[in-house]
């Protein structure tokens, strides 16, 4: 079984630094756990600093790890969960990154 681990860097703070509500971030663990039936939450803090048209953000984030099986369905649920992330976060982008796996 082919398996890929999706990873979601979840924002803390919006993009003017006031801090996100907890409800939002429980609100996306809760989804992605009936979705997928199991998440994994590295709690602590990643900094991420980046650019878009000549303005610097700088970003605190928690990363959101689902490891399931490689299929289009799951990647084009992710794709539109993005939109809804973006939204709920007010962010001009959240990173969803996949990686292929294997489970011993």
């Amino acid at each position: 079984m082919r398996m890929l681990r999706y990873e979601i860097l979840l924002p803390l703070k919006y993009n003017d630094g006031i801090p996100v509500e907890y409800e939002k971030i429980h609100q996306t663990k809760r989804e992605l756990v009936d979705k997928f039936k199991a998440i994994t939450v590295e709690p602590q803090t990643i900094l991420g600093i980046w650019g878009y048209e000549e303005k610097e953000y700088e970003d605190e984030l928690i990363r959101v790890i689902i490891d399931v099986e490689n299929t289009s369905a799951t990647t084009l649920f992710l794709a539109k969960y993005k939109e809804i992330l973006k939204e709920r976060f007010k962010q001009i982008d959240v990173w969803i990154t996949a990686s292929p796996i294997q489970i011993i």
